[in-house]
């Protein structure tokens, strides 16, 4: 047996499972598990990326100022106080590896993003899980749980798999009740399915312990593409770019993303149509008696009368060739998440989950 051992923690990471994308012999496959934009990329993107191919050779710029000042004019930010990644995930990465270590403690959530407790983990820290408040986000526990070796709270708002949501006040109210020390971050991954949401940017300016992330994995349709960002005070945003690689993105990931965020139209479409189909679809299935919780994101949370039902719904669904998500990892046994997608996607989930209530009634 080797005698080379991995750094404490790593060996309690369970492996990350993504979204189900294809089914054994069945061909007409319609995919809801991995809340991607059933549109693709906009028209602009996929321009940015064609003539981005003509220059492989090259080396990419370290510094991403072209991106960096995109984001920052189209969402009125500071472009020195934003950092960009390989999908926001690489953030999330930066933020755990540069604060937080051995003997601290990082606070995530009850039903959190699966992400968060292999971070701390993979860091040598201890994740720390606190209990949501029917699916939501307990801002007065998570207090509760800080101490004086918390370092990094984490949330995710909206949040996966839940779809909800806490306000603005909440969120300041959490981020001034931390410790000394501490910081929260917020997780805006899906903050763009929010109509005039900021994401926490508003937040970050008026504090030093807030920093949000984003990405352009979902309503831009570029999860493909591995493109996140974050910002923050710009203190913390230098510690971070001292472990940042410095090509950590291509030259084709920059100039995709560039196009994307200044296409400002196709994301408010998207919003719009991801709103109407979102309302629909949820309408539909509490109408079979399948409730969700209010979701300010691209997919609900279905929730079935137990564990079993659930399970025999996602089976029911594969053979029917659609692919949602099994979420019991997420504490979440009795409930399936499914992605909005387009109007046929819609339509035909909604038409499968209501034969399969119906057989096993």
């Amino acid at each position: 047996m080797t005698k080379i051992q991995p750094q404490p923690g790593i060996l309690e990471i369970a492996l990350y499972q993504g979204g189900q994308s294809t089914v054994a012999g069945v061909t007409d496959i319609v995919k809801l598990s991995s809340n991607e934009n059933p549109y693709g990329a906009g028209d602009a993107s996929k321009e940015a990326f064609r003539k981005a191919g003509l220059n492989l050779h090259r080396y990419p710029g370290t510094d991403h100022a072209d991106l960096r000042t995109a984001i920052a004019e189209v969402h009125g930010l500071k472009a020195d106080q934003i950092i960009c990644g390989v999908g926001s995930d690489e953030i999330l990465h930066l933020i755990a590896q540069c604060f937080a270590g051995p003997g601290d403690e990082v606070i995530y959530t009850e039903h959190g993003f699966s992400m968060y407790p292999i971070l701390t983990l993979a860091c040598g820290a201890t994740p720390v899980n606190v209990a949501e408040r029917e699916r939501v986000v307990d801002v007065d526990a998570i207090l509760k749980a800080c101490t004086d070796k918390t370092k990094i709270v984490f949330i995710a708002n909206p949040a996966n798999p839940t779809g909800t949501m806490i306000g603005g006040n909440e969120v300041a109210r959490l981020a001034a009740g931390l410790p000394e020390g501490a910081i929260l971050v917020h997780d805006g991954a899906y903050t763009e399915y929010v109509e005039g949401y900021d994401g926490g940017a508003a937040l970050v300016d008026s504090r030093d312990n807030v920093i949000m992330t984003r990405t352009f994995s979902k309503i831009y349709g570029l999860g493909g593409m591995r493109i996140g960002w974050g910002y923050g005070p710009k203190e913390l945003i230098d510690i971070l770019n001292r472990v940042r690689p410095p090509f950590n993105l291509s030259d084709v990931q920059m100039q995709v993303a560039e196009a994307a965020v200044r296409d400002t139209e196709f994301v408010a479409r998207c919003r719009k149509d991801n709103a109407r189909l979102r309302a629909w679809l949820a309408e539909a299935l509490a109408e079979i008696g399948v409730p969700s919780d209010t979701s300010c994101a691209n997919f609900i949370l279905a929730r079935f009368a137990s564990e079993d039902e659930a399970s025999a719904c996602d089976e029911y669904l594969k053979k029917q060739g659609v692919i949602v998500r099994k979420v019991a990892g997420y504490g979440l046994p009795n409930c399936l998440r499914i992605t909005v997608g387009d109007e046929a996607g819609c339509r035909r989930v909604a038409h499968a989950v209501k034969s399969f209530k119906e057989g096993a009634a």
